[in-house]
Formats: structure tokens, C-alpha cells, sequence
């Protein structure tokens, strides 16, 4: 069944996503987690704040409440905090466990119900892909600026320059 499938995409390349980010936390030291390239930018923390902000919204009660709770201080997500590794990692890890488990306990069918975020109607796989691209996209920031302090140092999550002909798949025969 499609959407049986669609869930089970969306839950792998989600859980890819978070694996790059983790894998790049894994390289920063703490003070590296506050450096800001500009003041238009974002540091990791400030994008972690606002990972974890988003992901409590949009996620808690997502079938039966608009996205956008009442109780979010998003405007504070983008604010300098002085927290630690540890707490960012808290924020982390809390955000993350509440997007997966939500989407592990959507049924197929539910894929076609209708819930809102900030009063906008979304179907709920369109409201899913939302996220998804949301969240990628600030994955890819966080990778940019982890690129960005380690410089030379920096170990490649991805298939390294000049080596793309050993990762390239083989031919199989039938």
C-alpha cells in the first residue's frame, strides 16, 4: 500500500537527516555550537532552539489541534541562549523523539485527513512533506556551518571528493 510506504520513507529519511546532523554535532566542540557566520545567520544552537520549538508545535496533538499552539515562543527560538551541549541536546533529542513517534503512530488513512498550521489546511502527507523539506533545509545549514569551522579538518558525510567512482553502484546481472 502507498501510503504504508510514504510513512515508512518519510520516517527513514528523517531519521537520515538527524544521523548528518548528529554526525556533524560530533565534530564541533561546544563553544563551536554558538559560533554565528554573520549576524543574518543562525548559529547551531539558535537552529536547535528552533528545531525543538517547531517540532513540540506542530507535532504534539497533530491530528487534533492547529500546529501552531498558543504556547509557542517562537520569536525566542531565535534568540541567544546561553545553553550548553548538554541542554541543546536535550532540546535535541526531545524534539526528535516526538516527530518520530508521532509519525510511527500514523495509520495509513490517516494520511488523507486534513490539519492545520497557523489555520492554513494541509492534508496530513502534505503537512508531513512540509516538514521534511523544513527540516532539511536547516539539517543543511547545520552541516554549511560545521563545514565552515572545521574547514580542512572537516570529515565528509558523503561521499568524498575524487572518490565518487568507488561509490558508484555496480551493474548487476539478471
Amino acid at each position: 500500500m502507498v501510503e504504508e510506504i510514504f510513512l515508512e520513507s518519510v520516517l527513514k529519511e528523517l531519521r537520515e537527516y538527524k544521523d548528518l546532523a548528529d554526525k556533524t554535532f560530533a565534530q564541533l566542540e561546544d563553544k563551536d555550537l554558538h559560533f554565528q557566520p554573520n549576524e543574518e545567520c543562525n548559529s547551531i544552537a539558535t537552529l536547535i532552539q528552533h528545531f525543538h520549538g517547531n517540532m513540540l508545535s506542530r507535532w504534539t496533538n497533530f491530528l487534533t489541534e492547529d500546529g501552531e499552539k498558543e504556547w509557542r515562543r517562537r520569536d525566542s527560538e531565535f534568540e541567544v541562549h546561553s545553553f550548553g551541549r548538554e541542554q541543546l541536546m536535550k532540546l535535541w533529542e526531545e524534539g526528535w523523539q516526538l516527530t518520530l513517534n508521532t509519525i510511527e503512530s500514523l495509520k495509513p488513512e490517516d494520511l488523507s485527513k486534513t490539519v492545520y498550521t497557523r489555520g492554513m489546511p494541509y492534508t496530513v502527507m502534505g503537512a508531513i512533506n512540509r516538514q521534511v523539506t523544513h527540516y532539511s533545509s536547516h539539517i543543511g545549514q547545520i552541516i554549511l556551518i560545521g563545514k565552515i569551522i572545521k574547514g580542512k579538518e572537516w570529515q565528509t558525510l558523503s561521499v568524498p571528493r575524487g572518490q565518487s567512482k568507488i561509490y558508484k553502484p555496480h551493474a548487476t546481472k539478471n
